[in-house]
């Protein structure tokens, strides 16, 4: 049985230890076990299933995992937190510790060994300053997904299922709901967490596309469009586009791939939507093949 997970028993393991919380890990260990018990659900765990838990912690997560999954792949950075997750996870003999940077991990290679390449699930309570870098890095990595669980700032949550309009919207919306479709599954106040952080929290789940919702001949163009097009919010599409580094084509193209589009030429970037990037990306690839 999963013991841990409540505060008591969470100030019990650091205090035995002399664990010292590392800000510079974002560590914040979560202490509600019914957020855990959602998280778990919405993962939608089954033992036929291989799970990488990104920042296991004191393996308060980790043994709710292991009792619903088949194997469990835990990476962790602090070396200092291994001898706690020896002593926590001790009674699991489905989980696999990894004492390194995740954004160094192979995941394709992990993928491999433990699952015969076949998708897994992420579950994680990420770090708030590298949660952009680890959810873009698993979609863009082709790793082989299901779906992915996490618990990020609610904030962060917010950018990435809103649409065009809001004044969250902007290339994280557009980049994850390319690669997957998400859904909030609760949000997470303070004081669910040692220590305390100082913003709302929310957890949300990733589900991986089969084949992204647009058709799009080159998404390196379309994401290139996307981040020019975002990079300066109060200009319009086409002074984005224009005054962009990464974008090659001339004022006069850019003007003409808008027209094309139907679009007004003082529209703004924050304005299209996913199909709509996807358009001009392939509008500008005919006019690079022409």
């Amino acid at each position: 049985m999963a013991t841990l997970g409540n505060p008591q028993k969470t100030i019990e393991i650091i205090k035995k230890h002399e664990f010292a919380i590392q800000k510079k890990f974002g560590q914040n260990f979560l202490i509600d076990t019914h957020v855990l018990e959602k998280i778990i659900n919405s993962a939608g765990m089954t033992k036929e299933d291989c799970v990488l838990e990104i920042g296991p912690g004191i393996g308060t997560m980790t043994q709710y995992l292991a009792e619903e999954a088949g194997h469990v792949i835990a990476v962790e950075i602090d070396t200092k937190l291994i001898p706690i997750l020896n002593e926590t996870l001790a009674d699991y003999d489905n989980v696999t510790i990894i004492n390194q940077d995740i954004l160094k991990v192979d995941i394709n290679q992990i993928t491999q060994d433990y699952n015969q390449g076949r998708p897994i699930k992420v579950v994680a309570n990420l770090p708030y300053y590298i949660t952009t870098p680890i959810i873009m890095g698993l979609f863009e990595g082709g790793v082989p997904i299901d779906n992915i669980t996490v618990m990020v700032q609610k904030e962060v949550a917010d950018r990435m299922q809103v649409g065009p309009g809001s004044k969250d919207y902007g290339a994280l919306s557009l980049a994850v709901q390319y690669y997957a479709e998400p859904y909030i599954v609760a949000n997470v106040p303070p004081n669910c967490f040692i220590p305390r952080p100082g913003v709302g929290s929310a957890v949300i789940r990733l589900t991986r596309y089969k084949t992204p919702p647009v058709d799009v001949v080159d998404p390196k163009l379309m994401f290139r469009l996307i981040r020019a097009s975002f990079n300066q919010r109060r200009k319009t599409l086409q002074n984005g586009l224009n005054n962009s580094s990464e974008i090659s084509f001339t004022k006069e193209q850019i003007i003409e791939a808008i027209e094309h589009m139907g679009l007004n030429p003082s529209v703004r970037g924050e304005t299209l939507t996913l199909k709509e990037f996807a358009g001009l990306s392939n509008f500008f690839t005919q006019l690079k093949n022409s």
